[in-house]
Order: structure tokens, then C-alpha cells, then sequence
């Protein structure tokens, strides 16, 4: 019997390129997501779902998940600029809303509940060495206070018939139907593609760990399939043998892109944020179960081949339509959305 999986957030970055692995891989999808980035599509999208429940994840209800077998929680205000535009809705969607999909996925009877947090958790550590699920906690911004909140709260609920797992996923980059370009690597190569220029307002040292949304998806995948003593109340940082970059690096990668694009570091800024992170836990226990296939030239390439396809230029990265925080102001401006980012 097909496993039914449930994706919330099925329609944004991640979840649009997610289904279609997944029910190429056998599975059975219910998608839940309420729709902010429904105009922003580049491409169309195409899922073949079981069904589509349309509704925000602050009202969730056990009868939305009756019948599923396991829910991929991807659902969330999902990056830093985004949480810092509003903690408190930050907090809400985030941390309460994931604590209430839990609380119903449990009385609903669904066995698995695979969480997303982020290596954001980690904030500033020692980049002389990587970081690993047992190290040091220090979420710095409202995001990842919230991935962190979530993940201690959400312990109280694992049993031997609700398994829990917290996946870590390092920054994600790649091309999607339903693009970002307000992750860092996704936008070197947008500015190289269409300007030929990157500036970096940094020295470009900071470290970032790197997952592509494919691999993302097989580390999801492996947590389906292997037994739950593997994966109860377990956290796996979610990457590669070698996953770490510097933003110089990524730049870098980003000017090979395309010939004769120019490269540029002011300094003017310093992210505070930098750290190292090894994948080695799930490289080791999952390794039957997970094996990641991108890279940053791999992955760089492909987005050029997106890029293109979809006739990407300055106007569109200069849009509202791969910037989250943009897409969500020009929605409570246009009176789809209120204060609250609740749908009128």
C-alpha cells in the first residue's frame, strides 16, 4: 500500500520541487499550504496531488490529516529578513502553528512527523570547525529562535507510534518552480546571469553551509524509509561531506557562471552570522537511506539552465516574485493579506 505523505507547504520553494519527487518515488500527496506565493510561479508547477487543503496552519484541525501516514512540516515565514519583519507573526506561524500541527497530527493518528528547523540554530560558533547536532545552540534571530523553540517543544510529543524527527537543513539553494532569490547562492547567480556583476557588501568571509533542495527533498525521503529506531526524536544536520563555504566562495562559484562577470567586495556590512556544519551524522546513520548528489557546480549550472529557460532578467529579480518579503508587502498593500497574514 502507497504511503500518504502530507507536504505543508507544497506550494513554495522547497514543496514545489518536493511532490513531484515524491510521487515519482511511489508516494501518495496531500500538499497544505494557504497560497501567499500562488502568483509567484516562474514555471508552472505540477503536482499530482491526492488532494490540496487550501487553509493556514494556525487552524489546523486533527480532521485536515485524517488518513495520512506522515507530514513533511515545511510549512513557515522562512527566512531571517522575513521572521524579523514581524517577530511575533514569526513566532505564531512558526513555533505555536508547528506545535498545533503536531498536537492534531497526533490525535489525527499519523505515525511520522518530520520537522524542518535550519543550521540557522547554530547563529555565531567557532568557524575553525564544524558544528555538529551535539554543538552549541545560538539562534540570534527571530527565525531561528523559533526553529529552536519548536524543536524542544515539539520532544514532548514523540511515542514509539509518533515518531518525530528534526532535519537541519543547511542554506538551500536551486532551481524551483517557484523560485527565491533572497537565499545567497540562488542570487549570485541571478546577479551574474543578468547583470554580469556581483557586489558583495561584506568581506565575503562568513561561512555557509549549502543543501540543494533535491538533497533536501532525499533527506526527507530517507526519514520516511528507514526504521523509526533510526530516526526517533533524532536530529540530523542535513547536507554533504562537504558542505561548507565561504560567501567568497559561493561568489566565486556564482562569477564562473557566466564569462566576463565582475566580482566586488565592499565591506561595508558584517553578518554576524558564521559557522561550519557537519553532515556526518546523517552521511553515517541514514547512509543506506541517504545519498546526496549536488554540489555548488552542479547546482550553479542547473540554475543557469533555469535561468535561461525561463527568459530571467532584471525586472523579474527586481520583482516582487522570488523575494518572499516583497511578495507578502505587495499583498497586505494590495488587501489579499491584513496585518496578521491572515487571507481576506
Amino acid at each position: 500500500m502507497k504511503k500518504t505523505i502530507m507536504v505543508t507547504g507544497n506550494l513554495g520553494y522547497i514543496g514545489s520541487t518536493m511532490v513531484p519527487i515524491l510521487t515519482s518515488a511511489g508516494y501518495e500527496v496531500t500538499g497544505y499550504d494557504i497560497g501567499y506565493y500562488d502568483d509567484c510561479y516562474l514555471i508552472e508547477a505540477k503536482q499530482q496531488l491526492k488532494k490540496q487543503i487550501k487553509k493556514d496552519v494556525r487552524e489546523v484541525v486533527p480532521e485536515d490529516l485524517t488518513g495520512i501516514d506522515c507530514i513533511i512540516h515545511l510549512a513557515g515565514l522562512s527566512n531571517d529578513p522575513l521572521g524579523e519583519f514581524n517577530a511575533a507573526l514569526t513566532e505564531d506561524i512558526n513555533y505555536k502553528a508547528t506545535i498545533r500541527f503536531a498536537e492534531a497530527a497526533k490525535k489525527a493518528g499519523v505515525k511520522r512527523f518530520l520537522y524542518t528547523s535550519s543550521q540557522s540554530v547554530y547563529g555565531i560558533s567557532d568557524s575553525k570547525k564544524d558544528v555538529d547536532e551535539e554543538g552549541a545552540i545560538n539562534p540570534i534571530t527571530a527565525y531561528a529562535k523559533s526553529k529552536w523553540q519548536s524543536e524542544c517543544d515539539l520532544k514532548k510529543f514523540c511515542s514509539d507510534d509518533f515518531v518525530i524527527t528534526y532535519l537541519r537543513p543547511a542554506t538551500a539553494y536551486g532551481a524551483s518552480p517557484n523560485l527565491r532569490t533572497d537565499i545567497v547562492f540562488n542570487a549570485f547567480v541571478a546577479y551574474s546571469f543578468t547583470n554580469k556583476l556581483i557586489e558583495i557588501k561584506s568581506d565575503g568571509t562568513p561561512w555557509r553551509p549549502m543543501s540543494h533542495i533535491q538533497d533536501i527533498t532525499a533527506a526527507f525521503i530517507a526519514c520516511i524509509e528507514a526504521p523509526s529506531e533510526l530516526i526517533k526524536n533524532q536530529v540530523f544536520n542535513v547536507g554533504t561531506p562537504d558542505n561548507n563555504y565561504t560567501v567568497r566562495q559561493l561568489a566565486e562559484a556564482a562569477q564562473k557562471c557566466v564569462a566576463g562577470t565582475d566580482l566586488t567586495f565592499t565591506g561595508e556590512h558584517t553578518d554576524p552570522r558564521s559557522y561550519r556544519v557537519s553532515s556526518k551524522k546523517i552521511l553515517t546513520v541514514l547512509k543506506d537511506y541517504y545519498q546526496p548528489q549536488w554540489d555548488i557546480e552542479k547546482g550553479g549550472a542547473d540554475l543557469m539552465s533555469f535561468y535561461q529557460s525561463v527568459k530571467f532578467d532584471s525586472a523579474a529579480f527586481n520583482g516582487y516574485k522570488t523575494v518572499r518579503l516583497k511578495a507578502l508587502k505587495k499583498r497586505i498593500a494590495d488587501g489579499s493579506l491584513d496585518e496578521n497574514l491572515r487571507v481576506k
